[in-house]
């Protein structure tokens, strides 16, 4: 049992720390009936996760079904200062209306993984919020500027003179302490987090805790351009709370390649089922297209139910396969005329007036089925069937 769960818990993983304790814990766990901790940060710094969130999520999910009880660490103090990784500018700082409402509505996607018995939903804002000046100097005293600077993200800003806060450098130093706070004995988190979860590890030991976490990374998932990571900001993302059908169909645009990394990092089935599919399609007896339906219908399944899949396929097929117009679209009215783009941007189908021009340009832009190529057009009054791409359409009534 524990080489299968040790092979679970591997699985995907860029980087362990420390997999001699978490085979003590699974050991203990299994002979003994001993729980452990596993911990991972979520800074509510937006309404809402994405695919790329739940790589972790899918992780500790694995980790309760072998004995852990999971710290669902929402960082509602250090939200307020932002994680400065990988960023080459200071963030934003949000403000405390704004971390409350984007917090209201990650238990409710996180329980669509995670078994709610098994976890603990923890605001760091209750321990971190209560230190005194003098703690923060103790805790500001275990790190140096110059050990800080040797993180490339800030090693950069400090070459070309762009700005660092010095609130900034202590992100990584509340975010070990909340490791000594809670007493975790495992922390998982992405690859670019790997200077911050070290951090929970040195201070744990620094604060006497007895004990230092494991340390788990996972690779950073790609989005659905297969390039660049999965982010809202970039527009290659699917939202846990997208509807079924642009869900179901999201999934089904990423390429046959990136397919088998969406598998491994999100999919509920085991390596050796995956493992066969694959050789399936290598041998031609079953078709990519077919895998990736069923992974696109487990995915959807997850965040909706069965029969919301199964009718986000149906309408899939219908509008794709068979050239149909999807049953349910969005209307719209306005006065006119009106400038294609801001129509497109108006009828929520274009994030901005550039990329509609661009998508114009590009050749993915219908009018009543036919192809837009005048980035310039006027829309006068009538009623039109606007088409983005293959999955969106609107229906809009210029007056």
């Amino acid at each position: 049992m524990i080489d299968e769960a040790l092979r679970e818990i591997n699985r995907g993983c860029a980087e362990i720390i420390d997999n001699e304790r978490i085979e003590k814990l699974l050991k203990a766990y299994f002979q003994e009936g001993k729980t452990y901790t596993v911990k991972a940060g979520f800074d509510p710094t937006a309404p809402d996760l994405h695919l790329g969130h739940t790589v972790l999520l899918q992780k500790l999910a694995t980790f309760q079904k072998y004995g852990a009880r999971v710290q669902f660490l929402i960082g509602s103090f250090t939200a307020t200062i932002g994680d400065p990784t990988g960023k080459n500018a200071t963030r934003k700082v949000l403000s405390k209306e704004d971390i409350i409402k984007n917090i209201e509505s990650y238990t409710t996607q996180a329980f669509k993984i995670l078994d709610e018995s098994k976890t603990d939903i923890v605001y760091n804002d209750d321990w971190l919020g209560k230190m005194s000046a003098a703690d923060l100097i103790a805790l500001a005293s275990n790190l140096t500027v110059a050990r800080m600077l040797e993180r490339d993200d800030f090693s950069k800003r400090f070459k070309t003179n762009v700005a660092i806060a010095t609130s900034e450098f202590m992100y990584p130093l509340l975010q070990g302490y909340d490791s000594v706070y809670l007493k975790s004995d495992i922390e998982i988190g992405g690859t670019d987090q790997k200077f911050n979860l070290l951090m929970g590890r040195q201070l744990q030991k620094v604060y006497n805790i007895k004990k230092q976490q494991a340390v788990l990374m996972m690779p950073i998932l790609e989005g659905l351009d297969g390039v660049q990571k999965m982010s809202k900001s970039l527009g290659n993302y699917i939202g846990v709370s997208d509807e079924p059908n642009d869900m179901f169909g999201k999934v089904l645009s990423i390429s046959d390649e990136l397919m088998w990394r969406y598998f491994e990092l999100l999919s509920d089935k085991s390596l050796d089922e995956i493992a066969a599919l694959e050789r399936a399609v290598k041998e031609g007896k079953l078709h990519p297209k077919k895998v990736k339906e069923d992974l696109a219908l487990e995915i959807t399944a997850r965040f909706h139910d069965n029969e919301a899949a199964q009718n986000a396929k149906e309408e899939f097929d219908k509008v794709h396969s068979k050239s149909q117009i999807p049953s349910d679209i969005s209307e719209f009215s306005c006065e006119g005329p009106i400038w294609i783009a801001k129509a497109l941007v108006d009828c929520k189908m274009e994030p901005s007036t550039s990329q509609a021009r661009r998508d114009i340009k590009q050749g993915g832009v219908k009018i009543n089925q036919k192809k837009v190529s005048d980035e310039k057009l006027e829309l006068s009054s009538g009623e039109y069937l606007l088409q983005v791409g293959k999955r969106k359409f609107a229906k809009l009534k210029v007056k």
